[in-house]
Formats: structure tokens, sequence, C-alpha cells
């Protein structure tokens, strides 16, 4: 189970820096950081910076990996990110969709909990 979960840990990490790099592409203004807390088990993608006369910060990618599963907690993007770390090969027994409203995770085909 430990090395799954490692394995899961970097599949998360791997994927915030590509998108990570891929925002930072844009050169809008804004910075777009990978934050990582293995012992908390917390992985973000935040973006933050000046955009005109405007500061932004704000989380785009949001996951915990808690209870042996990887959750999804905040996606601000029209990105199926779940559907890419199956791909990339995270069980799809082991994704819950934390955004998602309890009672309907049951339909999404991913975990419940």
């Amino acid at each position: 189970m430990a090395a799954q979960l490692s394995r899961y840990e970097e599949i998360i990490i791997q994927t915030l820096r590509e998108y990570a790099d891929m925002f930072n592409q844009q050169k809008d203004g804004l910075e777009a950081k990978v934050i990582v807390d293995r012992e908390g088990g917390h992985y973000q993608l935040l973006n933050m910076g000046w955009r005109k006369n405007d500061y932004q910060f704000y989380v785009i990618f949001h996951f915990d990996i808690k209870d042996g599963k990887v959750w999804l907690q905040e996606n601000r993007t029209d990105v199926l990110i779940a559907k890419e770390l199956v791909e990339k090969g995270i069980s799809q027994n082991d994704i819950v969709l934390g955004l998602q409203y309890p009672e309907l995770r049951a339909a999404t085909g991913y975990a419940e909990a």
C-alpha cells in the first residue's frame, strides 16, 4: 500500500508540474506554483501575481491523499484532471471527487470515499 501511495503521489506532483509549466508559458503576469506537503498529504497548483491592476491568488488544482485514496478537492479548469490521473496509472477506484456532493459520488464512476 505504501509503495502504491508513493507512486500516486509522484503522479500527482508530475501532473501539477506539467500544468505549472504550461500556465507559466502564458506570460500573463501570473506565476503558477506547485505546493507539496508530503507529510500532510496535500498537493496544489496555484496561480499568483498581478494581472493589470488586479492581484490574483487562487488554487487551480488541489489534491489530498488520505485513507489510501486520492481526493480531488479543487479543479478551477475545464480539464478532466481525474481522467488524466487514471490514464497515468491511478486507479479510478482510488480517486474520490471530494469537490462533488457526497450523495452524487456514486454516479461518477469514481470512489465514493
